[in-house]
């Protein structure tokens, strides 16, 4: 089932926003006109600041590093590109053709 988060308009290109969703908080990046959906919750700070991170790329994988402890996530997949034993959950996630993101089921 997708939910729509908001427009993609709504997101400035290469940053993040937090959305709520079934008292989850889903970090939601657009990087140009692509969207990723990640856990909101940093996992070695327990703070929910993803959405807050800098997006860049580390060995040629886009990925978002924590405003806190600077730690790496793929974009694509969640996986920390500091520590192969953390991975944050993720979300299908696309743009309709009227501009919405839509938010599906979780991937992992």
């Amino acid at each position: 089932m997708s939910r729509v988060i908001c427009k993609l308009s709504d997101i400035t290109p290469n940053t993040g926003v937090c959305a709520l969703v079934e008292d989850e908080q889903v970090a939601i990046f657009r990087v140009e006109d692509k969207v990723y959906a990640l856990s909101n919750l940093d996992p070695f700070s327990k703070a929910m600041v993803l959405s807050r991170g800098l997006i860049g790329s580390k060995g040629g994988v886009l990925k978002v590093s924590s405003p806190l402890y600077k730690q790496s996530f793929a974009l694509e997949d969640g996986r920390c590109l500091d520590d192969e034993t953390v991975s944050l959950p993720t979300w299908a996630v696309s743009v309709s053709d009227s501009g919405e993101i839509l938010l599906g089921d979780k991937l992992n």
